[in-house]
């Protein structure tokens, strides 16, 4: 089982790998077309039900955004989000409490994704969104990956004419904002 599950993980952080040269040869087709990010939310958080019970995860779905259509592509889109949800659980130290949230604001579709985890501090956030960065956890040695997550989730939301921003406190939480011109 073990073997099993990190080949499965080895391959998928290959397969970020390779997307991520990709995008820097600009190797890369975007299929963009309708998306709503409300059913598409729902449908990562579902796929990720085995992982959110193993870590007795808590997570809170405000889909509220009336118009929660934009034009996306559908694959690297439910990356994102189960990138961002994936760290939300990465980054928590008790059972991991994870809002996700949605709202229309100057025409614009909304998409939140809040954790309780370990936070960080300034200087962490302005790096995160750089390759292979990862945030030094101290004991939380179980957090893997190759700092590749983020830096994916910056590149796909900004060739989606996107904005990502983050707001954090250290031992209080994360939250990442996404705005998307809504369609």
């Amino acid at each position: 089982n073990i073997i099993y599950e990190e080949n499965a993980r080895l391959g998928s952080h290959i397969e970020r790998v390779l997307n991520v040269a990709r995008i820097e040869k600009d190797d890369f087709r975007l299929e963009k077309r309708p998306l709503d990010v409300n059913e598409m939310i729902a449908a990562v958080i579902d796929s990720m039900t085995l992982k959110l019970q193993k870590y007795n995860a808590k997570t809170t779905l405000q889909l509220d955004a009336e118009n929660a259509l934009i034009i996306g592509d559908e694959l690297h889109f439910s990356n994102v989000i189960y990138n961002l949800v994936d760290n939300a659980i990465k980054y928590s130290i008790n059972e991991p409490d994870i809002t996700i949230s949605t709202l229309n604001r100057n025409g614009q579709v909304v998409i939140r994704v809040a954790d309780k985890g370990i936070g960080m501090s300034r200087d962490q956030q302005t790096k995160i969104f750089e390759q292979f960065y990862r945030i030094p956890t101290g004991n939380l040695h179980d957090v893997k990956g190759f700092g590749l997550g983020l830096s994916y989730v910056n590149t796909i939301v900004k060739r989606l004419n996107g904005m990502i921003s983050v707001k954090s406190e250290k031992e209080k939480g994360s939250e990442f904002e996404l705005k998307f011109q809504a369609a």
